[in-house]
């Protein structure tokens, strides 16, 4: 089994992030790092709370996001390859999703 396999890998095997263009999401994931550093640098000000909540929640939608295209890329690959999904499969994916909600 090859280490680009993922989401039909056995269960014991950790699924591995699809070999496709990550830009767009290794992109998302630096913005969300730069926003997490201006949530810390929010805290040390002591910045009003509201303020920061706001920041935390851009944070954590950005990372949601690279999470949902992460998984989306992955499924797109499969099918573009036409591996077939079984029924763990789709249970893992609706775990990861559910994850993410």
């Amino acid at each position: 089994m090859s280490a680009t396999t993922s989401l039909t890998a056995e269960p014991a095997e950790p699924a591995a992030v699809a070999s496709v263009d990550m830009t767009a999401v290794k992109n998302r994931v630096k913005r969300a790092q730069g926003q997490l550093g201006g949530v810390l640098r929010m805290l040390e000000e002591s910045r009003d709370v509201s303020d920061v909540v706001v920041q935390l929640k851009a944070v954590s939608r950005a990372l949601d996001r690279a999470g949902f295209a992460i998984i989306s890329a992955d499924l797109r690959r499969q099918v573009a390859e036409g591996e077939t999904l079984q029924a763990e499969d789709l249970d893992r994916l609706e775990r990861w999703f559910l994850s993410l909600a």
